[in-house]
């Protein structure tokens, strides 16, 4: 069993901490500043076993040098791109084992906003950084359309109640996108309210669910006739194929 804590950092960005229950120790998720880990790290006096980061963008990796320095022999770095000189190297379908084998994480090579960008799930949580987010999914940066739906879809196929834990508070604006879209979706409306007083509150959107995910996300619903039939209302357009929708979809989102 394992404890996450969700660490704020910079605007809109969430570090996750993944804590043993069984010990004091910890994984850190993408720590893109290094000042909120130290101070839970001094906090709960808790050790730092690894750290693994799903895509090489300042906001997902500026915090690790500081964090080495803490422990540098001790801590593993898990990336796809050889970010760090003591970074080490995943691939697709490898299976990283921590917490003296108590706890492991499967990798997904899921590019689209980055070429080297991975997902990190079991049967109970996905790590996804910024490939899906509550409600919407991120920019297409450097790879295709193509990629960034098969990443998506490849999310899809995961156990409904996978928690999702993405790195970013965007629900709320992306939500904005959805309602525009679907303006008459049950549970996008239902979801929207509970998003609105969670925000009221204070409280982070994440993690949602797959399951939620698929009913309310746009890009996760491009084989929906509804949304289809809605997006190519606001296109003028013909989509021809679930590929097709989810590209113009995208394009759409950057402008709107």
């Amino acid at each position: 069993m394992v404890n996450i804590l969700t660490l704020k950092s910079f605007d809109d960005n969430y570090i996750w901490l993944i804590k043993d229950s069984q010990s004091q120790h910890c994984i850190v998720v993408d720590p893109g500043d290094a000042g909120p880990v130290l101070e839970i790290l001094e906090a709960q006096q808790l050790i730092v076993d690894a750290v693994i980061l799903t895509h090489g963008h300042y906001d997902h990796i500026d915090g690790v040098e500081a964090l080495l320095s803490v422990r540098d022999e001790k801590i593993a770095v898990y990336c796809q791109k050889k970010l760090f000189a003591k970074s080490e190297g995943i691939t697709d379908g490898q299976t990283l084992s921590f917490f003296d084998g108590r706890f492991s994480l499967k990798v997904m090579a899921v590019p689209g906003h980055t070429l080297d960008h991975v997902a990190y799930y079991n049967e109970s949580f996905l790590f996804c950084g910024d490939t899906l987010f509550s409600g919407g999914c991120g920019r297409v940066f450097e790879g295709s359309y193509e990629q960034m739906f098969e990443a998506l879809s490849r999310f899809t196929s995961l156990p409904d109640n996978t928690l999702v834990y993405c790195a970013h508070e965007y629900t709320q604006n992306n939500l904005i996108f959805a309602f525009h879209l679907e303006p008459k979706n049950e549970a996008l409306l239902k979801y929207i309210q509970e998003v609105s007083k969670k925000r009221q509150q204070g409280l982070p959107t994440i993690p949602t669910t797959i399951g939620l995910e698929k009913s309310i996300n746009p890009f996760l619903r491009c084989s929906e006739s509804s949304l289809v039939n809605a997006l190519q209302m606001h296109l003028a357009e013909q989509l021809s194929d679930p590929l097709s929708c989810f590209t113009a979809l995208r394009k759409y989102k950057d402008r709107f």
